[in-house]
């Protein structure tokens, strides 16, 4: 062999050698499908709301419009989709609303923090009716509600309390979360089973409607950061894990917990979805991106556009609507 062919063939090998990663290092093939970059999902598009308004959660209104909470500047809005106008409903002096939902006959219902109250708004007037928090519970913090079968609204208090409000008779039953502050995203199951995250505790926890006392339900991982909850049509709770950086399932037939990890470097998964087309969606403060999840394939799809600040997810037959509170705009995903 002349010496040039042994050079050539010197590097040759060394290029093989180069390109191989040691058997040590080589990521498994469930972390690779689930940390390398996805092809991009549908795109996002986009609706300004009110320079300031903050929006912190969202939730599709009956008629077609969307509900939001203007946190920063202590208003609900109601915006048209097909105009692109916002009616603000102004909801009191001191208003602060964190979350909102569409509830029985359409009505929006708002816990808010500033006013320590729960507050319904009228869908066809737009009167807002304030349930405020019995005297001995100041600084609740509120969060988030849910409507369970019964017609019972419950919601929690990131200061450390939970509750439950029956509308018909206005009255409101206040608990002591185990574990003390956290409480903040809350889900209902078609069972009708209430669920809620604690951020600060790091759990989930059931609640037993007819004593109102909670159960603890460790993740497997400690200290994750559960922050918001939601059902999917089998009763399964899906967790966004904030300080984790993972998504989780709690099945309650199994009792049984599964967790993925969000691709990128340093995922924060906010908020957390299920379509009804079964697809799980979390709004990632990571990358700024809203990630579709397939529980078939455990595979994540990110959507095509920035969500930045997307801290609250919801939707409707064909529609994920989230309220990015980074951008002063409600985003929406079209999955038909």
């Amino acid at each position: 062999m002349t010496r040039l062919a042994a050079v050539l063939a010197m590097l040759i090998t060394l290029a093989a050698c180069a390109g191989e990663q040691p058997s040590a290092t080589r990521p498994s093939p469930q972390q690779s499908a689930t940390a390398r970059p996805q092809p991009a999902g549908p795109a996002v598009e986009r609706f300004d709301v009110p320079q300031g308004a903050g929006p912190h959660d969202v939730a599709p209104a009956q008629d077609g419009g969307v509900w939001f909470t203007a946190q920063n500047a202590g208003y609900l809005g109601l915006l048209d989709p097909g105009t692109r106008e916002v009616t603000k409903v102004p909801l009191g002096d001191g208003s602060r609303p964190h979350g909102v939902i569409t509830g029985p006959g359409g009505h929006a219902w708002v816990t808010d923090s500033g006013l320590n109250a729960i507050v319904r708004v009228d869908a066809a007037t737009l009167r807002p009716r304030t349930y405020p928090l019995p005297g001995d519970r100041a600084g609740a913090d509120l969060n988030t509600a849910a409507f369970d079968r019964a017609g019972v609204l419950w919601f929690t208090g990131q200061s450390g309390v939970y509750g439950r409000l029956t509308p018909d008779s206005g009255r409101m039953d206040v608990y002591d979360a185990p574990g003390g502050p956290g409480p903040y995203g809350i889900t209902v199951t078609p069972d009708g089973d209430v669920y809620y995250a604690s951020l600060a505790g790091g759990h989930i926890a059931r609640i037993d409607r007819d004593t109102g006392r909670a159960t603890v339900l460790e993740p497997p991982t400690s200290g994750q950061g559960a922050r918001r909850v939601w059902s999917d049509e089998e009763g399964r709770i899906w967790v966004s894990e904030w300080t984790g950086g993972r998504l989780a399932r709690y099945d309650p037939a199994t009792d049984r917990w599964k967790e993925w990890p969000l691709p990128g470097d340093a995922p924060q998964p906010y908020a957390v979805y299920v379509d009804t087309g079964g697809t799980v969606w979390v709004s990632d403060f990571g990358s700024d991106r809203l990630l579709g999840f397939d529980p078939a394939t455990e595979r994540f799809t990110p959507a095509s556009g920035e969500a930045a600040g997307v801290r609250q997810i919801h939707g409707r037959p064909g529609e994920v609507w989230g309220a990015a509170s980074g951008q002063d705009a409600l985003l929406l995903v079209r999955t038909a």
